[in-house]
């Protein structure tokens, strides 16, 4: 026979000032890690927008990232006519792109100074990021020393409104525009005009990758393996999905600290819980016998205060994810391994963490509750009832 859920629930409300900090302290462990997740789910999907699943990067054999990749326009020219690569408008949708980084002052702290991506890009590049459009002002004209800068710069950093000029290479570039990346990367990079670019900043002919559409699935691994065993390219090619979860790396340490210091806070609420719970099968041993006479089982009883750790820890977990919630849209910048520029996305609180973070807070209830539990259920019944 199990003992009823109310006689649970009005313990715990009885104890209303030990059950709410136990529980808050259950709580900053699970806000705690749940928040870490958000950030890096918000990375994560953040670089995975940013890829579209028919792109394909290629860069020179060996570079990890576009910014030390060179490519030049012999190169790309052989690279455009590949069989496999989609048209629009009897045009290979094929862009050779520059990409260099510029250091801007930050807004917060004020002062320092970060990098952040600048893509010379072509007509056609903008033309395959359909995501991106344009938030306020215009575009850039080709041929002048104009861009559009992401939405996540203007937000994070001085100087970078529609009006500011911002150094590149050997001129100030003046701002006319904002662009929308959706929650993709681009709002973390400026745009210009990619001819422009590369001759401000002496590159020849030389810019950085060539970004190409597959026409199909198939097409796509075909040119990837087509660009690395032409030996007069020495290039080599990466899925642009691939490309970008190589850059998710650089939330892994700020993953791996996070969860360390949630376990070692979830140790601490553990033995809060554990704490806690003692204290109830001591104040309620002649409740214990009393069950016990009344015909409830050990079992009964070990069940009981399991099952009141566990809502206790529960009711901690539910707090802690109602102190995230304000964080999902939350805007946030993270250094890029890869890249060594900076870059902006939004934490994602979703089903899944919060999810996660309830059972987490379960896990530490049944961890605080087994040993108590354990010590009511082998109590004798007259030595429970013989205590005051």
């Amino acid at each position: 026979m199990a003992i009823p859920l109310a006689y649970n629930l009005r313990n715990l409300r009885v104890r209303k000032t030990t059950t709410i900090m136990t529980a808050l302290g259950i709580a900053l462990t699970v806000a705690v890690l749940a928040g870490i997740m958000a950030l890096v789910n918000g990375l994560r999907s953040a670089l995975v927008v940013t890829a579209n699943p028919l792109h394909v990067i290629i860069m020179r054999q060996g570079s990890t990232a576009e910014l030390t990749s060179i490519v030049d326009d012999a190169k790309f020219q052989t690279i455009k006519f590949l069989e496999g690569i989609e048209t629009i408008d009897g045009e290979p949708m094929a862009s050779h792109e520059l990409v260099t980084v510029v250091a801007l002052p930050l807004k917060d702290p004020p002062g320092e100074e970060v990098n952040v991506n600048v893509r010379g890009i072509s007509p056609m590049g903008r033309k395959m990021r359909e995501g991106v459009s344009l938030l306020r002002g215009r575009w850039y004209e080709a041929g002048r020393h104009e861009v559009v800068v992401g939405r996540g710069i203007e937000s994070v950093h001085t100087s970078a409104s529609i009006g500011d000029k911002i150094r590149i290479g050997r001129n100030d570039w003046e701002i006319v525009g904002i662009l929308d990346g959706g929650k993709s990367g681009y709002n973390s990079e400026i745009w210009g005009d990619s001819n422009a670019t590369t001759l401000d900043l002496d590159r020849g002919s030389t810019r950085s990758s060539v970004l190409v559409r597959a026409k199909d699935d198939v097409a796509v691994q075909s040119l990837i393996n087509r660009v690395e065993t032409d030996q007069r390219l020495l290039m080599e090619g990466l899925r642009e999905t691939d490309y970008y979860a190589r850059q998710t790396e650089s939330a892994t340490p700020v993953q791996g600290l996070g969860i360390f210091v949630a376990i070692i806070m979830a140790v601490g609420s553990s033995f809060a819980a554990m704490n806690t719970m003692y204290a109830a099968v001591a104040r309620r041993s002649k409740e214990v016998g009393v069950l016990r006479l009344l015909g409830f089982s050990r079992w009964s009883i070990l069940f009981c205060f399991m099952l009141e750790s566990l809502l206790l820890s529960l009711l901690g977990g539910l707090l802690g994810c109602l102190l995230i919630l304000p964080l999902n849209g939350l805007e946030s910048r993270m250094g890029n391994l890869i890249t060594f520029s900076h870059m902006t996305f939004e934490f994602q609180v979703s089903p899944l963490i919060l999810a996660g973070g309830v059972l987490f807070s379960a896990i530490m209830g049944i961890i605080g509750g087994i040993m108590p539990a354990q010590m009511a259920a082998r109590r004798e019944v007259l030595a429970s009832l013989r205590d005051v």
